[in-house]
């Protein structure tokens, strides 16, 4: 059988369900923020932002899928798995709450809101292509733990602990869910028939959900159908030039998730490479752009990145089956508006097991891929996600209380200002943190300086710890807060150290 035809392997169905459920998952998200929250209104919603931003998932699927079969016949393997993408879930929060809907607040006009959104994304796709020619240079000097340590913790943190919170909130569906993902995908035990184990999952806690609604036992959210069928074939426009000169003040919100993805990019094809596929850093930004213009040429409001789970999703025996589904079950629900009909009928607690184990597996494998003398390094670059991961139910549970950060006093308001700079550009701090201390591990010293010069350089205009609650960037000397300085000085003298620092002449290099 040719090495093309075993490039579509059953454990395509696992992958699929996996990657086909986030994505979809994050598209009603979006719809019911804007909706539910704005008050935006549901036909441009769902009959443009919808379909343009699947589209973005189509393209950059389908190039994946060509890219990776292309490499299986260059290489004569029969064990390629294809890079996964979708939908970049930080930025769908802070697109839809800083973005798409501040400006529907501030000009009243819900087309012009749409395309200033729209000019946005488009804005980040150009800065993404021309950002992926760094590409190259960030995997030559960044090491292994550099990459892969954010990766791990945002895998573990933020992947695997909040879809766990569902679990538990239904245990009954949920944990039978993750016993048999943990059996199938973790411990390899073969189901009879070979039904896949992601599959069996969902099916599983989907019947027993169901049944113990109609017992009137269940605890979670109730799928409710609240969405129909619509037909809305997305169509390219170049409306959103017009709203170019109303886009000025969103950038500074916008750009800094561009660049995470940029970083991140290189993070996924290191991980993809530990796993054993080797990608182009610069392909897989190139592509990443693409997906992303195509997203904002046919009425999208959210970007694209490439997904953190191709070391996960190899291991479920994947191929290029599960991007291909993907790309084309996304594509044509953002055309015919199934995705949230999907979405209500699938419980939460069934689906989330399915990101617990892709979150423990991008985790083991950061430190299976890293020296072991390099495991502080990774463990090192979590911390700035669990401030994330804090910010994030803080903000939650202010939001329910009908609160915000400007209500809290003393103590309280210290506290959140302080893990807010810490959770601000966390994957720039975590990739800073974990690669300045492997290179002090290394006993090269100067090059550790560098790196914190580096976190100097980006305090100064925030791309990381910036003291603003929506994380945007400022002019050096233009965030009216102290912090930016103190964290700059910080740094500074970090790296004076560092340059100057001596070790004995016995202090080598440990083992």
């Amino acid at each position: 059988m040719p090495a093309r035809e075993r490039l579509f392997r059953p454990g395509d169905l696992n992958a699929f369900f996996g990657l086909m459920l986030d994505n979809m998952t994050q598209l009603v998200l979006m719809a019911t923020v804007l909706v539910g929250v704005f008050d935006f209104p549901r036909e441009i919603v769902l009959y443009r932002m919808i379909p343009g931003t699947a589209m973005g998932v189509l393209v950059g699927d389908l190039v994946f899928t060509a890219l990776a079969i292309r490499a299986a016949r260059r290489e004569g393997r029969s064990d390629r798995t294809a890079m996964p993408l979708g939908i970049d879930t930080p930025s769908l929060f802070a697109f839809t709450f800083g973005i798409v809907g501040p400006a529907f607040v501030a000009t009243g006009d819900a087309e012009l809101a749409w395309k200033i959104s729209v000019a946005v994304v488009v804005t980040c796709g150009i800065v993404k292509a021309l950002g992926s020619l760094a590409g190259p240079f960030i995997h030559r000097h960044v090491p292994r733990a550099g990459l892969l340590g954010p990766i791990a913790g945002i895998a573990l943190l933020l992947i695997a602990f909040l879809p766990s919170l569902h679990v538990f909130q239904e245990p009954v569906v949920g944990l039978v869910s993750l016993g048999i993902i943990l059996l199938t995908l973790v411990g390899r035990v073969r189901l009879p028939r070979g039904i896949p184990g992601a599959f069996a999952a969902v099916l599983v806690g989907t019947v027993l959900y169901y049944g113990l609604k109609a017992l009137g036992l269940a605890h979670g959210a109730d799928p409710g159908g609240a969405h129909g069928l619509l037909f809305a074939p997305p169509v390219p426009t170049l409306g959103f030039l017009e709203a170019f000169a109303h886009a000025g003040p969103y950038l500074p919100i916008a750009l800094p998730f561009a660049l995470v993805v940029l970083v991140g990019a290189v993070d996924v094809t290191e991980s993809a490479a530990a796993a054993g596929d080797d990608y182009s850093p610069r392909t897989i930004m190139a592509v990443d752009a693409l997906a992303t213009l195509t997203a904002g040429l046919f009425g999208g409001v959210v970007q694209t990145t490439p997904y953190i789970g191709h070391p996960a999703y190899k291991a479920m025996g994947a191929g290029v089956g599960y991007t291909l589904m993907t790309a084309i079950f996304i594509g044509l629900g953002g055309v015919f508006g199934y995705l949230a009909w999907f979405v209500d009928l699938l419980p939460v607690a069934a689906v989330a097991p399915i990101l617990i184990f892709i979150g423990l597996e991008i985790t083991a494998q950061a430190f299976k891929a890293t020296p072991q003398r390099h495991y502080d390094a990774v463990a090192l670059a979590f911390l700035p996600i669990v401030a994330d991961l804090v910010l994030i139910e803080l903000k939650q549970t202010l939001g329910a209380l009908g609160k915000s950060a400007a209500d809290l006093t003393g103590q309280l308001a210290a506290t959140y200002q302080t893990v807010l700079v810490m959770a601000n550009g966390f994957i720039f701090t975590a990739l800073i943190w974990a690669t300045l201390l492997t290179f002090i591990i290394e006993r090269r010293f100067r090059v550790a300086a560098v790196f914190a010069g580096l976190g100097a350089a980006f305090s100064l205009v925030g791309l990381i710890h910036s003291p603003f609650d929506d994380g945007r960037l400022f002019l050096p000397g233009g965030a009216d807060s102290p912090l930016p300085g103190a964290f700059a000085a910080a740094y500074l003298i970090l790296a004076l150290g560092l340059a100057a620092f001596r070790p004995a002449p016995d202090d080598g290099v440990p083992t």
